[in-house]
């Protein structure tokens, strides 16, 4: 009996219960006042015994148990896979309609996203994966260039090895060397000098020390190719200085070969100070000519971090002629302080002592710093600024308007 229960439970359940579940027929399928009875009939008697009847009740909680397993089974997966399938399609229409969306999107975060309680919420959570998203982008796209260009530069570099390799190269360089530093030894003899004051160490922090040194190092490099250089001197320079240390990472083992002169004496104390020129940008006077009998001294400090008036007050204290480069006569200066870099003022000089040309001289001056060169005297601007002045304020507006127009027709 008990084999034929479970034989009917198992035909119920592959049959009867999914076409139930299909129709929606789970609670009438059952009625409470039926009863089931099972009749065995022996084929060999071909007689039959007394029905037995069988607990209803317990019989349907049992099926109605399996089918709602089921049928939730059934039910929850498509729901949930049509819920995402509607919030992709919502965030496919706020894309085409212009919102911030990230244009991929993983589930945990599309789940987050339906999660969210407003609308609000939405938007700023989509924006934020979609700021997420470029941020990536660009920094993928930094990587990339980045790697290009150090795949430019390694092929950069094996062209120019390839071009070292090559003996009319070497033999060229080396013959320039030769040459310049020919130049440079003869300058030591006969050129004329240009002293470098190595005084303004404490004034500075090891930075700005590393900056002045490095400034120095072009003025030298630039200084030895030139056609008439000059004979440099490093005046106050003390051995185991910040100056000396820095110099010696620049130069290693070239520091001793150099063809400069390098003393701890004052420059006062070698030259005669009649002969003597301190170039500093706060001094009242202003230098007209390039004079070659004359030795100028440049401070070797960086100009952004020492007070105004600090190598001035030294040369006063010296008693020594100062001058500055006349940079407001020839140039009309628009904006930033007119203190140079020494390289700067190194190429000034040479183009001085070469060519005696203020307005090639003037040219090695940040073009950012002035708006171009003075045409005409500072006299005959001064009297149009001072017109233009009369003009905005109203005062004889036609008699002015009248000079104006006789003199400045355009």
């Amino acid at each position: 009996m008990q084999s034929a229960n479970m034989l009917l439970r198992k035909i119920v359940r592959s049959s009867v219960l999914p076409f139930a579940a299909q129709h929606g027929m789970k609670k009438d399928l059952f009625p409470p006042s039926r009863t089931l009875s099972l009749s065995l009939c022996l084929k060999q008697d071909k007689s039959c015994e007394p029905s037995e009847k069988i607990d209803l009740d317990e019989w349907k909680k049992v099926m109605k148990s399996g089918l709602q397993e089921e049928v939730s089974e059934m039910v929850s997966e498509p729901k949930e896979l049509s819920s995402l399938a509607a919030a992709r399609e919502t965030l496919e229409m706020w894309r085409l309609a212009g919102r911030a969306v990230p244009e991929n999107i993983s589930e945990d975060q599309l789940k987050t996203f339906m999660e969210c309680p407003s609308k609000s919420a939405k938007k700023k959570y989509l924006k934020y994966l979609h700021l997420k998203e470029l941020h990536k982008k660009n920094e993928k796209r930094k990587m990339d260039e980045k790697r290009e260009r150090r795949l430019e530069a390694q092929d950069q570099a094996s062209k120019t090895d390839e071009t070292k390799n090559s003996s009319f190269v070497c033999l060229w360089s080396s013959t320039m060397d030769k040459a310049y530093n020919w130049r440079a030894a003869q300058s030591m003899i006969f050129g004329q000098p240009l002293v470098f004051d190595m005084s303004y160490e404490k004034e500075m922090s090891l930075r700005e020390v590393a900056n002045t040194v490095r400034q120095i190092v072009l003025s030298e490099s630039c200084n030895r190719r030139s056609v008439d250089p000059f004979h440099i001197h490093f005046c106050n320079f003390k051995d185991d200085s910040l100056y000396h240390r820095e110099f010696i990472k620049y130069y290693r083992e070239a520091w001793g070969k150099l063809l400069i002169t390098v003393t701890d004496q004052c420059y006062t104390e070698i030259f005669p100070k009649d002969k003597l020129i301190y170039l500093t940008a706060d001094s009242p006077k202003v230098m007209k000519t390039f004079d070659h009998d004359k030795i100028y001294i440049v401070g070797s400090m960086v100009d952004k971090s020492i007070k105004t008036g600090v190598s001035l007050a030294r040369a006063k204290r010296l008693g020594l002629e100062t001058a500055a480069l006349p940079l407001e006569k020839y140039l009309l200066w628009s904006t930033g302080g007119k203190n140079l870099t020494l390289d700067q003022m190194m190429h000034i000089l040479l183009t001085l002592k070469d060519t005696a040309d203020w307005k090639k001289a003037l040219e090695f001056v940040p073009k950012r710093k002035y708006c171009g060169f003075v045409n005409k005297p500072v006299k005959e601007l001064k009297k149009t600024l001072d017109l233009i002045n009369t003009l905005k304020l109203g005062k004889g507006w036609e008699d002015v308007e009248k000079q104006f127009a006789k003199k400045y027709p355009k």
